[in-house]
């Protein structure tokens, strides 16, 4: 299979139709095999009824995933990356918002070379205060965070190289961090601007609750990215400025006794050094044990903590076995 284009649904009944009459326009004329895999997210609407009708007319190119329950857009769209062959996947919403005729601008500039092409809503169409504005704050920091400089994290058309995008699991609303994931394991990540259209039908889903979880989710892939193998200079290194902050304050108190004669147990600050120097002492007690759940984790699953992208002259038998433990 040439493409997966995966479109998470929820609530979307009206825009169905048209956005499958939109896909297929776009992808018939470029001679690739491919699959539309669209995954109804509990929706209430009869979506799911919808789907089912393009399924029965189309069973050659649409395939449908059903949850029991609203499970959220990012378990929708790693059902979609678990449920694909194809050798790129393209992820787009179902509000027509995104436009599908953007998805041969972002296969072409895959074949320039690049793991992962990020659309970029540069004219967006959607409440500034409620939407825009936050998603500009959100976008910035996750760029000075992660290093991986994108002006739209939250665009869910973003086209794949299958490689980069397997091998981790997603949850909370970490759909967006994708690209963080494939920088990490060395992927060539560009962008392009898309179109983006105002929402005909439906309501949004998203509102301003949903900023406070991306953050949330930015430290946990921050540690993920910087310390899942080395957990200790996280922890070791807190521990480590803990301790030199106490050990200055004692110094501080002691310089004190011995120039003025003021006694150091009478001074709050060797409560607050001593607590602090616990602390430290606690947290890299933390870090070392960190370091053994880590080895555990990779040792049990006969997981790597690196990720090979081809080899060359090296027997196939080696490379069996290397990829079985």
């Amino acid at each position: 299979m040439d493409l997966s284009i995966i479109v998470p649904v929820f609530n979307e009944i009206d825009n169905i139709p048209l956005l499958y009459q939109a896909i297929i326009d776009t992808i018939k004329p470029m001679g690739k095999t491919w699959e539309l895999i669209m995954i109804d997210d509990g929706s209430s609407d009869g979506s799911l009824g919808a789907l089912e009708k393009l399924a029965e007319a189309d069973p050659e190119h649409v395939r449908i995933v059903s949850f029991r329950r609203n499970f959220g857009q990012t378990a929708a769209i790693a059902a979609g990356i678990d449920h694909s062959t194809g050798e790129v996947v393209v992820m787009l919403d179902a509000d027509l918002q995104n436009d599908p005729t953007d998805i041969p601008m972002l296969l072409e500039k895959l074949e320039d070379g690049y793991d992962v092409v990020s659309g970029w809503r540069k004219h967006r169409k959607d409440q500034f205060i409620t939407r825009t504005l936050p998603s500009h704050i959100a976008n910035g920091l996750i760029s000075s965070v992660t290093g991986v400089k994108l002006h739209d994290y939250g665009c869910t058309l973003k086209a794949y190289r299958r490689e980069v995008i397997t091998g981790f699991r997603l949850y909370g609303e970490m759909h967006r961090f994708i690209p963080v994931y494939a920088n990490s394991i060395g992927a060539r990540i560009t962008e392009l601007p898309v179109k983006h259209h105002p929402r005909k039908f439906g309501k949004a889903k998203y509102g301003l609750e949903r900023t406070v979880k991306v953050i949330l989710d930015l430290f946990v892939v921050k540690f993920l990215n910087a310390f899942a193998n080395k957990p200790i200079y996280l922890f070791g290194g807190t521990g480590m400025l803990f301790i030199a902050i106490a050990v200055a304050l004692m110094l501080f108190l002691l310089v004190r006794r011995l120039g003025w004669g003021i006694s150091v147990f009478d001074s709050p600050f060797f409560q607050i050094s001593t607590m602090v120097f616990i602390l430290g002492f606690q947290s890299i007690l933390m870090g070392l044990i960190a370091e053994l759940l880590v080895r555990t984790y990779h040792e049990s699953q006969g997981k790597r903590n690196y990720v090979i992208k081809k080899t060359i002259n090296v027997p196939d038998e080696i490379v069996t076995k290397t990829l079985g433990k």
